[in-house]
């Protein structure tokens, strides 16, 4: 799975987060999360000849994981 901005500046970064550190990092975790699914939402008006067309979620969870941690 591929690895969101967020969770590449947190490893370049060595974090291992605890306390307010974490909470800021999920915070914007979450912000990236729906910034991934509206821009796939947007996506889908120009490909309307998709076979396959996942809802934002499953997309998002097929690209990043669960949670959005890449393993």
């Amino acid at each position: 799975m591929k690895q969101t901005a967020v969770e590449w500046l947190a490893h370049q970064l060595n974090l291992e987060p605890d306390g307010w550190v974490k909470d800021l990092i999920e915070q914007a975790k979450e912000m990236e999360k729906e910034q991934i699914m509206q821009g796939y939402m947007e996506g889908l008006y120009y490909d309307k000849n998709s076979l396959y067309t996942p809802s934002k979620e499953q997309y998002y969870t097929e690209t990043y994981g669960k949670d959005g941690t890449a393993n």
